[in-house]
């Protein structure tokens, strides 16, 4: 039996994935807002904190794996920009760097951050507030989000995404997380039918956006099928997964940008290449067996 920490655990795919690794005789330290093991708020500076501390304590400090699924959507609302960046990104990457020592002292542990398919298909995200939210700031990053009016939770919730899937594919090729022997990877998803799906489609406008998205394959995903991702993310089949952006999103992504990838590397770019390679090189050599 493996121990597993899984954060918005109450609802959507965070309740499908603590159904399924209960269901393979796992131990599930649920984390929400309600009907959880752990209450804690991770849109408050203090929550994510003390949600590690109490997830270290029932785990013993040895955590095989953990999901952060947690999330709020672009829904409307004044201080909603906020909310968005202080959870989707700020409270995920605090609450995943306190629980690294405990997946650490697994030996073998796996994380699954939820980014989204909004990363790569919203148009207009500016550069300055994925700064800012790489950095942090996330007062300085709402200044900017305010100029764009009634459009800003969805501009927020994009650059939410674009920034912790940044952070966890530099974190997962460090020493201190792969070196570790914890695989990080980011799970994105497209348009699942869950609670914070019916919350934004409650918005007219919202709606009818939605309505006129591409999705190939039609519909909208299922919660059961994206718990089903994450098990194979959490499984021994990952080993060699690392820094990964698995997209299951029927097909949006690859309809709206299909050139993007692959896309070879620059002449220009290789010195760069060559100087990350020889740092991790050095950094690999240091380390105790």
């Amino acid at each position: 039996m493996s121990s597993y920490a899984v954060t918005g655990s109450a609802s959507g795919i965070g309740a499908a994935v603590t159904r399924r690794l209960r269901a393979a005789g796992h131990a599930v330290i649920e984390v929400d807002l309600h009907d959880a093991d752990i209450l804690a708020d991770l849109g408050t500076p203090e929550g994510p904190s003390a949600a590690a501390a109490e997830v270290l304590e029932r785990s013993g400090g040895v955590l095989d794996g953990a999901v952060l699924a947690a999330g709020i959507g672009p829904s409307p609302g004044p201080d909603r920009p906020r909310k968005i960046a202080q959870i989707n990104q700020l409270g995920t990457v605090q609450l995943l760097t306190a629980l690294r020592p405990a997946l650490a002292a697994s030996g073998d542990a796996r994380a699954v951050v939820f980014g989204s398919n909004s990363a790569s298909v919203t148009p207009g995200v500016p550069r300055r507030v994925i700064r800012a939210l790489r950095a942090g700031e996330i007062d300085r990053a709402v200044r900017t989000l305010r100029l764009f009016g009634p459009v800003a939770p969805n501009i927020a919730y994009a650059a939410s995404k674009i920034a912790v899937t940044d952070w966890a594919r530099r974190a997962a090729v460090t020493p201190a997380w792969a070196g570790a022997g914890i695989r990080l990877n980011v799970l994105a998803p497209g348009p699942v039918r869950t609670p914070l799906l019916d919350e934004e489609l409650a918005n007219p406008a919202a709606a009818r956006a939605f309505r006129a998205f591409p999705i190939p394959v039609g519909g909208v995903g299922d919660p059961g099928h994206l718990a089903d991702w994450v098990m194979m993310m959490l499984s021994p089949a990952a080993a060699f997964l690392c820094g990964s952006v698995v997209v299951v999103d029927g097909g949006s992504e690859a309809w709206l940008r299909a050139g993007e990838w692959p896309r070879p590397v620059a002449l220009r770019q290789v010195p760069r290449y060559l100087l990350r390679y020889r740092a991790f090189s050095r950094s690999s050599s240091t380390r105790s067996p």
